[in-house]
């Protein structure tokens, strides 16, 4: 009883002072929230820019198509050159070596690998454009298109012809790069191709002084090997070729039967020209040597497997987060040093150095396997080129190689039999 009076008596007296509450004044200021900030209006992307990339698109199929009309068609050498010339100031210098069909092989590949990841449709196109129109007409995505081949085509003024054995060696450069880009995208690292594009630099007047050298040196270069980056380094030039060579409209030499004058091979400076082959009357050595090569394709491709696959440490330095984690174990006191942002944005991030590691090992690992895959593909590709070099069909003109040939027209251009003759 006395415990419910109790609790009578407290609600009394809430009651009656109420009302003195309600008169007293404020002892702490209300909370002051506005400040005088403007926060600015949300900025969207023009659609003018969309309409852009679009519009290159539109660009590239027209291009291509006059190209390839000079080149099968018309046969005319100034007219794929000057073409070139358009190419060279739009896709170059106006549109900044961007959008790519040579980097746009790393956006295909992330976006096969990496569901989340959206590839942008112009890319996409980009990428599958010229592949389509080589696979029917050849390259003449490089004859006339692409940026890259048409400024290294104004400075080749004195081209020699290498010996065949070193660029056969040297072919095969463009395949460990396809590889690498290809595994570096796949695995978030990087973008190679863009970043060491010698000549994007160029195109955008602010190149760092290593990449303005590096673009240098491949002019200087191209004056005597012609075009020396579209032959032994472009990664997108291993698909054209691929394309070209099952193309049925491939550009001819000569329009009428070959008069064996010679000129044409003495005209291509990128050695794509094909001479006339002889059966060596020995058939027999021909096939044990053909079936040899090709049982040692296995073998090639499990040393260059193994090869590769020992390199996954180092190869996978690039990425980010293994680089970051190799470099906080190393030197730990990192974590502590306000400059360093990598390890700054790590420690904000939350995440244990525990887990750091256990995804740089993740990484490595896929570098690993990524190893063997690359270093079989190598090796398939050089088993391939011994087993190619073996063989010998036989062949009464000169003729051009689908798989190297540009369609550049200069090969027609000095060719002395003409339409009309």
């Amino acid at each position: 009883m006395n415990k419910v009076k109790h609790i009578l008596f407290t609600i009394a007296s809430f009651l009656i002072s109420l009302p003195v509450w309600a008169q007293a004044k404020q002892r702490f200021p209300k909370p002051e929230f506005e400040t005088g900030y403007l926060q600015p209006p949300t900025s969207q992307t023009a659609p003018r820019a969309l309409f852009l990339e679009y519009l290159d698109v539109t660009v590239l199929i027209l291009v291509l198509g006059l190209v390839t009309y000079f080149a099968l068609k018309k046969r005319s050498r100034s007219g794929i050159f000057w073409t070139s010339i358009f190419s060279l100031l739009y896709f170059g210098f106006y549109r900044e070596g961007c959008i790519c069909s040579i980097g746009a092989i790393q956006n295909v590949a992330l976006a096969i690998f990496d569901p989340a990841y959206t590839l942008p449709l112009t890319a996409l196109l980009f990428f599958l454009i010229p592949l389509g129109v080589a696979l029917f007409f050849g390259r003449t995505f490089c004859a006339g298109v692409c940026p890259l081949g048409a400024i290294q085509d104004l400075v080749a003024f004195r081209p020699i012809e290498l010996p065949k054995w070193l660029q056969k060696v040297l072919g095969i450069i463009p395949y460990i790069y396809l590889s690498l880009a290809i595994l570096y995208a796949v695995t978030k690292s990087d973008f190679i191709i863009c970043r060491y594009d010698p000549f994007v630099g160029i195109f955008r007047f602010d190149a760092e002084f290593q990449m303005l050298l590096l673009g240098g040196l491949f002019l200087l270069v191209g004056v005597f090997v012609a075009r020396p980056y579209c032959r032994f380094f472009c990664p997108y030039g291993v698909l054209l070729g691929w394309m070209s060579t099952f193309s049925k409209k491939h550009l001819t030499i000569t329009p009428k039967e070959c008069i064996q004058c010679k000129l044409c091979a003495n005209s291509c400076p990128f050695g794509a020209i094909a001479e006339p082959v002889k059966e060596t009357g020995n058939r027999r050595t021909d096939v044990k040597r053909f079936i040899v090569y090709l049982m040692f394709i296995p073998l090639w491709m499990g040393l260059g497997g193994l090869a590769v696959s020992m390199l996954h440490v180092p190869l996978s330095k690039m990425n980010p987060t293994v680089s970051l984690a190799d470099e906080l174990i190393k030197h730990p006191e990192l974590k502590q040093n306000p400059d360093h942002i990598d390890a700054r944005t790590f420690m904000q991030s939350g995440k244990s150095m525990d887990q750091l590691v256990v995804e740089a090992k993740e990484i490595q690992s896929q570098f690993y396997w990524g190893g063997w895959i690359i270093g079989a593909f190598l090796g398939l590709v050089i088993g391939l080129t011994l087993v190619k070099l073996s063989s010998h069909r036989s062949r009464e003109d000169y003729q051009p190689d689908k798989t190297n040939c540009l369609s550049c027209g200069r090969c027609m251009d000095y060719c002395p039999v003409k339409i009309n003759t």
